[in-house]
């Protein structure tokens, strides 16, 4: 048997085309091989359970060998093997049936995986790597006969006798000059368990050194000895793949601790499992989360057939969930296409929505299973949460009901519970419900007191994403607003029908403006003498809520560049009912002067405004008072 020929492509030569634009993702080679061998062997079990095979099907395997005098890479698997006319079909044929459309389609591809796959190109993959290429392959078939191909990665090939004599398929890979690095075990290793650790069939590479009990000492401890045994490095029936009924919580830890080594252990996980409409297997883990949003990304790994292709799954998992860990495995997710299909696939979308609901339900039943395990939790989800809120309609509309707001007691609220406690309180003239809220209680606590002094409550919302959550439940909350504490005085945060009577006349109120305008250095401050209760501060700065909400927005990069240039501006309230207003008014030249800057300097220091000399003043002028 020998047989020479050209592959049947009609466009130029596809190899230099292979190689230019995959180079930059050549590992991938090792991938395809392993997949390919693992492939084989899975046919070759498939046939013998339904009797179209009755040989020796024998421990199914894959072996990757490296030989570094000879520069080869060697992948063997014990599967079905080919016949010489087989491998016409398969790998000269098929591969390339679609080259032509393949080169038109491509030519301008950046992402190995929009390519890698395509049209059986699998198999060339081999040749990024590559000068020449062999297989030397026997097939499951009666009376097969061992045959070999070789290819130097033109379109020309050679078909001869081969020399396997074991059932099943080598490829051999005789490694370029610029590839050598492929040669070294490290690198092949850390390649393999990156794509192959959970392959369905053991994959060996090579030996490893154990060390294993060898009876006992004069001491009566026990002996070890060191052993060389088959290095296989993968694990072929990972916990997503098994039904939840047969793991135990233990299990999901363990599994969780070797995707993520050095990571606290997780809050909780989801077991996704679902053959219709689509196929979706995995775990997702609740990871324990810090406000820095980056470090929590792109820790879901995916998987095909338990293949390792990506850890971007930003258009597969809905962008709230890519704070979430763990693994997702579906053969239905269309892997070697353009992110623009990928986004605009059927099955992607349904996907998306199937992980959104499990996400929210498995929620859902944990706060009504134990609402107190899950309040403890809250702090490491609530962000999470409140993310997915603000990013997806789908997912609000179920978390609305299982979403908690705390106060500054400590004490938390459902959306619907929070509603019906301060509604009888804090509804204003308008019949609008207004929420308060810190988003730095410490810093705050003055303006806090206030409010419940008036039993008004205030909720703590000082996440990151809580500016935005903020403006979230205004828009979907009927007829509430929401402030923050410190943005006016607390007689004016929720506007009333009953008015403070004033004791001081039109002339005293323009006096008195008057003092605290001369008395004010900082610029863009607003005086107004309002009449509050005789406890509340003489003086009190606050920033305007809409405009303050605005300028911090432009300060996280939320396209509120208009307001982020404008100048701060504040409201200087100067309780005309206070009694230190009425001393300052009696007072004349430099201490009517002296107290009316000490008050103003008391409200800035109130709100961490008062900084350098104008602290250092502060402190001076306050030893002379006292």
């Amino acid at each position: 048997m020998q047989e020479k020929g050209n592959i049947s492509i009609h466009t130029e030569n596809i190899f230099p085309i292979i190689k230019k634009f995959l180079y930059s993702d050549n590992e991938i080679f090792l991938r395809e091989l392993v997949s390919n061998a693992v492939d084989a062997v899975q046919k070759i079990k498939r046939l013998g359970s339904l009797g179209q095979f009755n040989g020796e099907i024998g421990a199914p395997l894959v072996q990757v060998a490296v030989d570094k005098e000879a520069k080869t890479i060697t992948i063997s698997d014990n599967g079905l093997g080919m016949t010489a006319e087989e491998i016409k079909k398969y790998i000269n044929q098929v591969a390339f049936s679609g080259a032509s459309e393949f080169v038109e389609k491509f030519k301008d591809a950046k992402d190995a995986n929009e390519i890698i796959g395509k049209f059986g190109l699998g198999f060339y993959s081999a040749f990024m790597v590559s000068d020449l290429v062999e297989i030397q392959t026997l097939s499951y078939q009666d009376g097969a006969e061992p045959a070999r191909w070789i290819c130097d990665g033109s379109t020309e090939f050679e078909i001869t006798e081969g020399t396997k004599t074991t059932r099943g398929t080598d490829i051999i890979l005789h490694v370029n000059k610029d590839s050598e690095e492929f040669l070294e075990e490290s690198k092949l290793q850390e390649i393999l368990n990156k794509y192959a650790k959970f392959l369905p069939v053991p994959i060996k590479f090579g030996t490893k050194t154990e060390s294993v009990e060898d009876g006992v000492d004069e001491e009566g401890k026990a002996k070890f000895k060191d052993v060389e045994v088959d290095n296989i490095i993968n694990t072929t029936n990972p916990i997503w793949a098994k039904a939840p009924s047969e793991l135990t919580d233990e299990d999901y830890l363990s599994f969780y601790r070797e995707l993520y080594p050095f990571s606290e252990e997780p809050l909780f996980w989801i077991h996704l499992n679902v053959d219709y409409p689509f196929n979706l297997t995995g775990v997702l883990y609740f990871p324990k989360l810090k406000n820095d949003f980056e470090m929590q990304r792109n820790k879901i790994k995916l998987y095909s057939r338990q293949v390792f292709i990506t850890d971007e799954v930003k258009d597969i998992v809905p962008e709230f969930l890519m704070l979430l860990h763990g693994v997702i495995d579906s053969p239905d997710i269309p892997l070697n296409v353009s992110r623009s299909f990928l986004q605009a696939d059927s099955n992607v979308k349904k996907i998306n929505s199937y992980i959104t609901k499990k996400v929210a339900d498995k929620l859902g039943e944990l706060f009504i299973k134990d609402r107190k395990s899950y309040e403890d939790k809250w702090k490491d989800i609530g962000m999470f949460v409140k993310y997915g809120m603000i990013s997806e309609d789908k997912f609000y509309d179920k978390a609305k009901d299982f979403a908690l707001v705390g106060n500054t007691k400590n004490e938390l609220f459902t959306l619907p519970e929070y509603k019906e406690k301060v509604s009888p309180l804090q509804t204003d003239k308008n019949g609008s419900v207004v929420y308060l809220y810190t988003n730095d209680a410490s810093k705050q606590d003055a303006f806090i007191q206030s409010a419940n002094k008036k039993d008004y409550d205030v909720l703590v919302l000082d996440s990151p994403i809580d500016n935005h959550f903020i403006n979230q439940l205004e828009q979907k909350l009927e007829k509430t607003s929401i402030k923050r504490v410190d943005s006016s005085v607390a007689d004016k945060l929720i506007e009333k029908d009953e008015v403070n009577e004033h004791v001081l006349t039109e002339d005293q109120v323009k006096e008195v403006t008057t003092i605290f305008e001369k008395a004010i250095t900082k610029p863009g401050m607003q005086v107004e003498v309002v009449a509050l209760h005789p406890e509340e501060l003489p003086v009190t700065i606050t920033m305007d809520e809409f405009m303050r909400r605005m300028k911090e927005m432009a300060a996280m990069g939320g396209g509120m560049n208009f307001y982020g240039q404008m100048p701060d501006n504040y409201k200087v309230a100067i309780n005309g009912n206070h009694k230190l207003v009425s001393k300052i008014l009696k007072a004349e030249g430099q201490e009517q002067s002296d107290l009316a800057k000490q008050a103003i300097d008391l409200a800035l220091l109130a709100q961490g405004m008062l900084t350098g000399a104008e602290l250092t003043a502060f402190v001076s002028r306050s030893v002379e008072l006292i």
